[in-house]
């Protein structure tokens, strides 16, 4: 079975939990956090994925590491680390994050602008683009980049706006090339 297979079912079932018990923002707020510590922590990922330390030490340590977030969440990284499955945990949180923005109607998106976006301009795009895709919000990432010499570029999962200077400098060169 895939990887992310895996992930999924094991994200599925702490979406049902977390649906269950009304803790949705919560275990999802709990999980950003346990995903951030795995990724901007090497050293974290090092001794889980260490085949010197007894699965024992192992869950002692992510224990008193994430001592604090929801039992339901501490429950579900022990269970990964019985099933020897330490490298899931990332990919579990973001199944998870997909399931909890399905739910609540949300898609995630990268804007790239030319200058950081202010919060009511973030408002417009995603009211704006939000409508266009079906849902009822976007949940948007600003990306600054100053090539686009203009304009701003979207892109929404697999879907991407262009309305950027340098993408109608660019469809224009292609359009007199051809």
């Amino acid at each position: 079975m895939s990887n992310s297979m895996v992930a999924k079912r094991y994200a599925l079932a702490l979406f049902q939990i977390a649906k269950e018990q009304q803790l949705l923002e919560v275990v999802e707020e709990e999980l950003r956090v346990v995903k951030e510590v795995m990724v901007y922590n090497a050293d974290v990922k090092a001794v889980l994925n260490s085949s010197k330390l007894t699965t024992d030490k192992k869950k002692g340590i992510l224990t008193a590491a994430f001592s604090t977030v929801n039992p339901y969440v501490l429950n579900t990284l022990l269970i990964l680390i019985d099933r020897h499955r330490e490298d899931e945990i990332i990919e579990v949180a973001n199944q998870f994050f997909e399931l909890a923005n399905e739910e609540k109607g949300v898609a995630n998106a990268e804007v790239y602008s030319t200058r950081g976006l202010s919060s009511a301009e973030r408002e417009a795009i995603s009211a704006t683009f939000a409508a266009k895709i079906g849902k009822k919000s976007l949940r948007i990432e600003n990306i600054v980049d100053s090539e686009l010499l203009g304009g701003i570029k979207l892109r929404i999962g697999n879907r991407i706006y262009d309305g950027s200077l340098r993408g109608k400098l660019d469809r224009l060169e292609r359009k007199l090339l051809s």
